[in-house]
């Protein structure tokens, strides 16, 4: 009286509901396999297990994640940026400027400003350098060059090699880490070796004129201002500096 018990066979998925996108592909291929039956048995396959799909689909994800991130990153001809203008110095092609301060007010531009001179002075080429607490005129002068009005903008020190804008301490410690560097100073004058001996390596040296006080006397009009030297009554050292460009 009992009704045979009868066998359960499973379900072969339709296909009436395949996604049209055709990323899914491997993901529908992963589940259909799971339901193949052999034809010699009436029985399926057994399954694998839950986690072993759930590996399998992960790696799918990822595969197509990571071709989504491809796609996006491959440049576009509708949306290239347009190169920035390029800065550079006049007069300088055959020499490194760097516009630094040896004032120990901050210590993090102190010391970015001692790492980027003691980089660029290991490849021993001619290194004009531009100390902005010697010679306020300096600070002008480079913002000149960068277009910069607002001193609270302007970080030092920055570096041209050739007469070509580099950039900072960030750039030159990159730069010098990929070797990068030493194919821009490449072709450069040496420097002189040695400390010279009139001004002792600080660029600068007491005016003739005024002999530092930067105030000359007349009996005419009495004390002027000396022309001839910086607010600080110094001006560049003959001997090793390039001068004014």
């Amino acid at each position: 009286m009992w009704l045979s018990r009868r066998k359960s066979i499973p379900r072969t998925p339709s296909n009436s509901s395949n996604f049209s996108f055709s990323s899914f592909k491997d993901i529908q291929s992963l589940c259909a396999a799971d339901y193949v039956s052999d034809p010699q048995h009436p029985q399926p396959k057994k399954p694998s297990s839950i986690f072993h799909r759930v590996r399998l689909a992960n790696l799918v994800l990822r595969s197509l994640s990571t071709q989504r991130r491809l796609e996006n990153a491959s440049p576009s001809n509708d949306a290239v940026k347009p190169s920035e203008p390029s800065i550079s110095l006049q007069g300088a092609e055959n020499r490194i400027v760097v516009y630094f301060t040896s004032l120990r007010v901050v210590r993090s531009t102190f010391e970015d400003c001692n790492t980027v001179r003691t980089i660029l002075r290991g490849f021993r080429v001619k290194i004009d350098e531009r100390d902005l607490s010697m010679d306020p005129s300096f600070l002008e002068e480079l913002q000149r060059i960068l277009g910069q009005l607002e001193k609270t903008k302007l970080t030092l020190p920055r570096v041209f090699i050739g007469g070509r804008y580099i950039g900072g301490a960030d750039e030159i410690r990159q730069l010098h880490e990929t070797g990068e560097l030493k194919k821009f100073v490449e072709g450069l004058p040496a420097a002189q070796p040695g400390t010279c001996e009139a001004c002792g390596g600080y660029r600068f040296v007491l005016c003739d004129e005024c002999s530092g006080s930067h105030k000359c006397y007349s009996e005419k009009i009495g004390f002027k201002s000396c022309t001839a030297c910086n607010e600080n009554g110094l001006i560049r050292c003959p001997s090793c500096s390039s001068g004014p460009l």
